[in-house]
């Protein structure tokens, strides 16, 4: 995990997680580990992203840990890695699901999507 700090205490954090990194971590581990950064007003980014159950789970523990008076959620996007080899479409109409994918999560009051396509997640991210 690489991370990125600004040069005073109001900088943003940026935690760059491997694939390698969450493979080796069970869903729930996955899930507190993105939400503890995100609590200290991290914003993470996960090389290769969850899957559909791992990221419906994230949002169903992030809604039991708002608290008007500090954390106010998540704000997530992804977008899939462009794949060269087969599964393409054939792995599609077979229901094999691809989790090759970019995924950002940060703080709901700090990260704003601009601009998403199937190439470019634009966030504007503010300080703490």
């Amino acid at each position: 995990m690489a991370e990125i700090t600004g040069s005073d205490d109001n900088g943003v954090q940026i935690d760059l997680i491997s694939g390698e990194r969450m493979d080796e971590l069970a869903s729930m581990e996955k899930i507190r580990m993105i939400l503890d950064g995100v609590h200290e007003g991290n914003i993470v980014i996960l090389e290769e992203g969850l899957t559909p159950e791992e990221e419906s789970k994230l949002i169903e523990v992030t809604m039991s840990e708002i608290n008007p008076d500090g954390f106010n959620g998540i704000e997530i996007e992804t977008y899939p890695k462009s794949q060269t080899g087969g599964g393409g479409f054939l792995g599609r109409l077979m229901g094999k699901e691809e989790t090759k994918k970019l995924t950002v999560i940060g703080p709901a009051n700090q990260i704003e999507t601009l601009h998403k396509d199937e190439s470019l997640i634009s966030a504007l991210v503010s300080r703490r």
